[in-house]
């Protein structure tokens, strides 16, 4: 049996889950709604204040769809109770990130600045060099971060660019001289 598959999901007391046909769960929590489809191969029950995911045979595809659907389920429960958040960090000189309205500003050394617009129930903060990114669904929240960072890669040479918070670069040693 999967070891993540098989694990029950606590559901907190504020948190409300509906189970409809073809595993559309719909969980609702302090910070909002996220609904989603499921395999609906799966089998997933609801019993007082746990989730618990169950397969319907041993096949290779059963089994990668149990740990996959639980894991799924559980995120959805933590992203409306305590959220998601990414942190990046931009570093190079004459690099920095601004907050218009809705719009994320970046200047990345390109001719002109690179705009992007916070896509819809996600939230960025930019607080000095450092890019806050807040939302409830795990996966948008990774996405946006991941397209941010794609703006500017970081370099292995001076590290110049944007890069996550707990990242590391690995630096190389540039050209030496002529002897």
């Amino acid at each position: 049996m999967s070891r993540i598959g098989r694990m029950p999901i606590a559901v907190p007391a504020e948190v409300t889950v509906d189970i409809a046909e073809n595993n559309h769960v719909t969980v609702k929590g302090p910070k909002g709604t996220l609904e989603r489809t499921l395999a609906p191969e799966m089998e997933i029950k609801k019993d007082g204040e746990t989730i618990v995911v169950t397969r319907p045979n041993d096949l290779k595809r059963m089994k990668s769809l149990h740990g996959l659907t639980r894991t799924l389920l559980n995120n959805m429960v933590i992203g409306v109770t305590q959220g998601y958040s990414k942190t990046l960090e931009v570093n190079g000189v004459g690099y920095r990130a601004q907050k218009q309205g809705n719009k994320l500003v970046l200047s990345l050394g390109y001719s002109h600045p690179v705009e992007m617009t916070d896509p819809e129930g996600l939230e960025s903060k930019v607080d000095g060099n450092k890019i806050v990114i807040t939302g409830i669904d795990k996966e948008k929240v990774g996405q946006y971060a991941a397209e941010i960072r794609e703006k500017r890669k970081p370099e292995p040479y001076k590290g110049k660019g944007i890069k996550y918070a707990d990242e590391v670069i690995r630096r190389k040693v540039g050209k030496t001289g002529k002897k």
